[in-house]
């Protein structure tokens, strides 16, 4: 037997752990808990409730109950009657009394002085009988003191202060000495000391000399007609009517 020959230091031992390849199993896939499902669900992930589809139930017998065949008033629960609101609409009530006062016949506005507390209030009256026979004076005959000005009755009066004129006696603008001044000199024409500025007059338009006749103008001449220097078409009239067999119209003129 040929002696084996090996390669390093590496030598047939036996594996530390499982290798795959040594079994013929299809993998670890079917070790890992499934993550669907309710049963052997992984616990590292959330697991969604779970629901389940019961089976139909079995027939009851025929002979069992009577079935909804008896007509069971809806108002009866299974704790009782229902004996809930109920409303109904009757006729209207007939009241011996008939003239009954309505809501424009009262004034709520005016009771607000008997509840709550107001000024108090005066009315204005006729004038009375005496009135005219009475003749003592009224409040219009009697005349207060003013409160405005130097003139004041029991009150104390501010100083007051009138603005007078500008008298011309000592003034500033006195003239003592009646001398003229500047507006009653003649003002110097600047020309006559400077150079004078060149100075235009506007005459009136002077008509050239020359021929006044009646010239014609564009409009007068038509050189559209002109046929001398450029090619003309042929020009075509339309003459008057006439026959060779009808007898022209003779007038004798005397």
């Amino acid at each position: 037997m040929a002696e084996e020959v090996w390669v390093g230091a590496w030598r047939p031992h036996r594996p530390r752990g499982p290798i795959m390849a040594l079994y013929s199993s299809p993998g670890p896939k079917y070790l890992i808990p499934p993550t669907t499902g309710f049963v052997k669900h992984t616990p590292t992930k959330l697991r969604a409730p779970a629901y389940s589809f019961r089976g139909a139930p079995m027939l009851l017998a025929e002979n069992c109950s009577p079935g909804p065949r008896y007509s069971v008033n809806p108002k009866i629960l299974r704790t009782g009657k229902d004996l809930g609101p109920a409303y109904s609409i009757l006729g209207r009530y007939h009241t011996k009394t008939k003239m009954t006062p309505g809501p424009g016949d009262y004034f709520p506005e005016k009771s607000i002085k008997h509840v709550f507390d107001s000024a108090p209030s005066h009315s204005i009256s006729a004038r009375t009988k005496t009135f005219r026979v009475d003749s003592t004076p009224g409040p219009a005959a009697y005349m207060l003191p003013v409160v405005m000005g130097p003139h004041t009755v029991g009150k104390v009066s501010q100083p007051s202060f009138s603005i007078k004129g500008r008298s011309k006696l000592g003034s500033f603008s006195d003239d003592l000495h009646k001398t003229p001044g500047p507006a009653a000199y003649r003002q110097t024409d600047v020309q006559v000391t400077k150079f004078k500025a060149p100075q235009y007059t506007m005459a009136a338009r002077v008509e050239p000399p020359g021929d006044k006749t009646l010239k014609p103008g564009p409009g007068a001449h038509s050189p559209e007609k002109v046929t001398l220097n450029k090619p003309c078409a042929p020009i075509v009239t339309f003459g008057i009517k006439h026959s060779d067999y009808m007898t022209p119209l003779v007038v004798d003129v005397e």
